[in-house]
């Protein structure tokens, strides 16, 4: 399995595991307004406000992954995108400087 099909799922696997979170809660804090623990406003805040906290954790986590997979990319040996360009561009440039000595010589 490649890193990449592995990220994917277990970005899926948060993403499912929030909803159900997300779901419960709302049941949890549904149920606790019917017993009359609390008011319908203050359901609605602790909801949102316990899920704005997951979301910060979850962007959290995903720059966690992202700094974990440039840096094991990067122990592997995989060269940078913008080092892949600058190599590309290099070789374009050399390869315009053959041909123009090329020509010279005819």
């Amino acid at each position: 399995m490649d890193s990449k099909n592995l990220l994917q799922q277990l970005l899926l696997l948060g993403v499912g595991t929030t909803s159900l979170v997300a779901d419960k809660l709302r049941q949890v804090t549904d149920q606790w307004v019917k017993e009359g623990r609390i008011n319908a406003d203050q359901a609605k805040t602790m909801v949102d406000e316990i899920l704005e906290n997951l979301r910060d954790d979850a962007s959290s986590l995903d720059d966690a992954v992202q700094r974990q997979m440039k840096q094991f990319l990067e122990d592997l040996g995989v060269p940078r995108q913008s080092e892949l360009d600058e190599l590309r561009g290099r070789i374009d440039r050399l390869e315009r400087e053959l041909r123009e000595l090329k020509n010279r010589s005819w």
